[in-house]
């Protein structure tokens, strides 16, 4: 009873973690994940496990696939990742993201809880659930201050409410049937490897292609950008070292506002792409502000450095260069993933 297995592995950072997994471990590892749209194989390919390794094809709301996966991969960790995500998206539709977020969690965390329960004590005690969730769930920070563990809920999106329902059932199953759950809220990821729906890569690409670069509102909305490297580093942390009950909130420490993100990109698409025949600053505009819009995230990672020793490594400078880097060398993979996707187009309004 060594295995891990992940939920949607195939997704941005779940393929990211499966990927640092198999790098830093022989560990057999098992991947789950429905493969929709933010989904993909060819996000995994290429992979060179030293341990065992397999990809399961399907839903976390399917308990009988979920059973028969448990009882077969016998893990002693589970990292839940799989989730609905886009909030562009959840506006336009809500209700895949309560399916997916919340029953889906909520299928997955009882079969969780039949297998832990089967366990003998010492494979009880070793048995961790991590529960990755996102700063979001805590709404509009105000222009001061940070997030930290013990910050109230106040969710102002669907998206963001889909997961405050999911955090609250995984800690209520800790409570009230022992089940030993960690909950992490993230910052805004980039990095590798990330659907081209959202800001950075959707920038990217269409610096690259010459097209207006429409930024929400004013453009000064601040976010806390992690590089996804850094959020599997502190995740594996977690998993290995974490709390049982506990929390924790897991940032880049790095405040910029969406205006300054894309001119942060436009500058690197220029720097790797020299002969690009347009200055991608220029291309820059402004947009409708998305409805609900929070002004500014921003998380302490006071409690995951000084109690588990984690702290992010990855400079913006250097992530972000590295990430452009990446999309420009990935049009294969890039094709592959938007195919039958309608890219570009602004989500979000419909309903408004």
């Amino acid at each position: 009873m060594d295995s891990v297995v992940v939920t949607g592995g195939a997704g941005f950072i779940g393929s990211n973690l499966i990927r640092s997994l198999l790098h830093q471990s022989n560990r057999p590892l098992w991947n789950v994940d429905k493969l929709t749209y933010a989904g993909s194989l060819e996000s995994l390919s290429g992979l060179n496990p030293r341990g065992p390794y397999e990809f399961v094809h399907g839903d976390i709301g399917d308990r009988k696939l979920i059973s028969n996966l448990l009882t077969q991969a016998r893990p002693s960790t589970i990292i839940h990742l799989a989730a609905e995500s886009h909030v562009d998206r959840a506006i336009d539709g809500p209700l895949p993201f309560v399916m997916t977020n919340v029953v889906g969690t909520c299928n997955l965390l009882e079969e969780t809880l039949n297998y832990w329960q089967s366990l003998e004590a010492p494979q009880r005690s070793r048995f961790r659930f991590v529960h990755v969730s996102t700063d979001e769930v805590f709404g509009d920070l105000g222009p001061v201050g940070k997030f930290h563990e013990q910050t109230a809920y106040d969710p102002h999106s669907p998206y963001s409410a889909s997961k405050a329902a999911s955090d609250h059932f995984v800690r209520a199953y800790y409570h009230t049937y022992g089940l030993p759950v960690i909950v992490t809220h993230c910052s805004n990821n980039y990095g590798p490897r990330q659907f081209p729906e959202k800001l950075i890569p959707l920038m990217i690409l269409r610096a690259v292609a010459g097209k207006s670069l429409p930024i929400y509102g004013d453009g000064s909305h601040v976010r806390d950008w992690l590089h996804v490297a850094d959020h599997c580093n502190a995740l594996q942390v977690v998993a290995e070292r974490g709390v049982p009950g506990e929390t924790y909130l897991i940032g880049g420490q790095c405040e910029k506002s969406n205006l300054e993100v894309v001119r942060d990109l436009c500058a690197a698409v220029k720097e790797l792409h020299p002969d690009l025949g347009h200055e991608p600053h220029q291309l820059i505009s402004y947009e409708v502000d998305r409805p609900g819009h929070d002004r500014r995230y921003a998380v302490s990672t006071e409690k995951i450095r000084s109690e588990l020793g984690w702290s992010p490594r990855v400079s913006f400078q250097s992530g972000i260069l590295e990430t452009v880097k990446w999309y420009l060398e990935n049009s294969e993979w890039i094709q592959e993933v938007t195919r039958g996707e309608c890219h570009g187009h602004r989500r979000g309004l419909d309903r408004i």
